[in-house]
């Protein structure tokens, strides 16, 4: 049971390679380019779905911080397009990774940090040690602060891959339940067929609410140290 249950989390091979490279890319086709194309309805709601989410981000940033406004674009439609996959049938959600989550959060946490010490140096370290501290307390607040700056992409990265597997299982334990009831009691497998079409639908939400989580907490990050 275990091993069922688990299954759609492992990495899926070819030939005895792993193939999540392949899997990774795969998003990318949902996003013609206009210039190939001749603009449709579906383009038109793309773009301007991209540049409203865009322009919500970019409000509070400095010119510095609007010179990562493509990253941040890049990010929240691969992690959108990543997840809204992953809830297809016999598919597979990289974002489930820890691994995979971690590999995105920490490089652009510390450039984020960096930069914060490159342009306003001062104020970075300034953050490690409130104003008007007692001096036998300084020791354990630098500590502290400094644990609580490290651990930023690690919650990044654990919050995203919580909230994906956690709706992941839940789907997979009821559809399952619903199609063991459906040869014991008709009733109670239709109620929970319709609690599994809700629950997909919240994974819908869920699954672009998380990308936008997980930008906004980085373009947080960069407004602090722009």
């Amino acid at each position: 049971m275990n091993e069922n249950l688990f299954a759609s989390f492992m990495t899926p091979t070819m030939l005895g390679l792993p193939i999540v490279i392949l899997i990774i890319m795969f998003p990318t086709i949902l996003f013609p380019s206009p210039k190939q194309l001749i603009n449709n309805r579906m383009i038109t709601i793309q773009q301007w779905l991209v540049k409203s989410t865009l322009k919500q981000m970019m409000l509070i940033h400095s010119t510095k911080g609007r010179s990562w406004a493509l990253m941040l674009t890049t990010l929240i439609l691969f992690i959108g397009t990543t997840n809204l996959l992953g809830l297809l049938p016999h598919s597979f959600t990289p974002t489930t990774q820890l691994s995979m989550n971690l590999g995105m959060a920490i490089p652009l946490w510390a450039g984020t940090v960096l930069l914060g010490f490159r342009h306003k140096t001062k104020t970075s370290l300034a953050h490690f040690l409130p104003q008007g501290t007692p001096a036998p307390l300084i020791p354990m607040l630098v500590m502290i602060e400094t644990i609580s700056l490290f651990i930023q992409p690690v919650a990044l990265a654990v919050r995203l891959t919580a909230n994906i597997t956690a709706g992941h299982l839940l789907m997979h334990l009821i559809g399952g339940a619903t199609s063991i009831l459906m040869t014991i009691s008709t009733p109670i497998a239709l109620t929970t067929f319709i609690i599994l079409l809700l629950l997909t639908m919240l994974e819908f939400a869920v699954a672009l609410i998380q990308a936008y989580v997980f930008t906004l907490l980085v373009s947080l990050y960069l407004h602090d140290n722009t």
